[in-house]
């Protein structure tokens, strides 16, 4: 199976920024989406958006934290749609800051959002893909996990352990399953909401002065999807030209 139109996608971090955009533009092109992110009301209104469209879409609150969020998001997808062709791990949060500060429970929450989201997400739908006898798990990372910063090693951490992650599921697949990192530089979200103020506005004025739209990045997400089941698409980097 090539192409977008009727495949099945689940996507968490649906509620906005990149989430947002790969639903709409996987809507667009055909797919069946399903919606997973904390925020229901968000993703009530992107699915009715979606509909009123022409589009099909499902969705279901999850928080990427909690393993049964994960298994809710799979199982609604089989139950609405018959099946699961792609999972879009995308949810993650970026509270940044210097060592020094031992903000701690920020760590812990970039290693849950950012890392054990991600596992949560294969254990649901690793099953299923097996079952099924193909599948596509697509998972984001970041530029940050490229080329360590200060204020990011702990995200850097988390999409760098994303990545390896990735690479060792993706030797054990075989050829029935696919893998695909996504890593993104600058994008205009909302990821510097979590951060300090001290990081924050400086965060914010590259995003402006350089940021993508997430168009940008659903797009590559799409070009990974609409492969040949036979072609992964193994890591694509996503990010502005004035970016170094």
């Amino acid at each position: 199976m090539s192409g977008i139109a009727g495949k099945v996608v689940a996507i968490t971090g649906a509620g906005g920024g990149i989430g947002e955009a790969t639903a709409l533009l996987l809507a667009e092109r055909g797919a069946k989406v399903v919606l997973g992110a904390r925020r229901a009301d968000r993703l009530e209104a992107l699915a009715a958006r979606i509909e009123k469209d022409g589009g099909q879409a499902a969705w279901i609150r999850t928080d990427v934290k909690r393993r049964a969020d994960l298994v809710g998001l799979v199982r609604t997808a089989r139950e609405r749609f018959g099946k699961l062709d792609v999972l879009v791990s995308n949810a993650g949060v970026g509270p940044i800051s210097r060592l020094d500060e031992l903000r701690v429970e920020d760590w812990e929450e970039m290693i849950d959002v950012n890392l054990k989201g991600v596992l949560y997400g294969i254990a649901a739908a690793l099953p299923v893909f097996r079952e099924q006898g193909n599948g596509h798990f697509v998972n984001t990372a970041s530029v940050a996990g490229l080329s360590i910063s200060p204020t990011m090693s702990v995200y850097a951490a988390t999409k760098n352990a994303v990545r390896a992650v990735s690479e060792g599921l993706r030797q054990e697949a075989g050829d029935s399953l696919r893998v695909t990192v996504v890593s993104p530089g600058f994008v205009r979200t909302d990821f510097a909401d979590s951060m300090t103020p001290e990081l924050r506005g400086q965060i914010v004025e590259q995003m402006e002065q350089m940021g993508l739209s997430p168009n940008a990045v659903a797009r590559a997400i799409a070009f990974a999807i609409e492969q040949p089941d036979n072609v992964d698409v193994g890591d694509i980097v996503v990010r502005p030209t004035a970016q170094g």
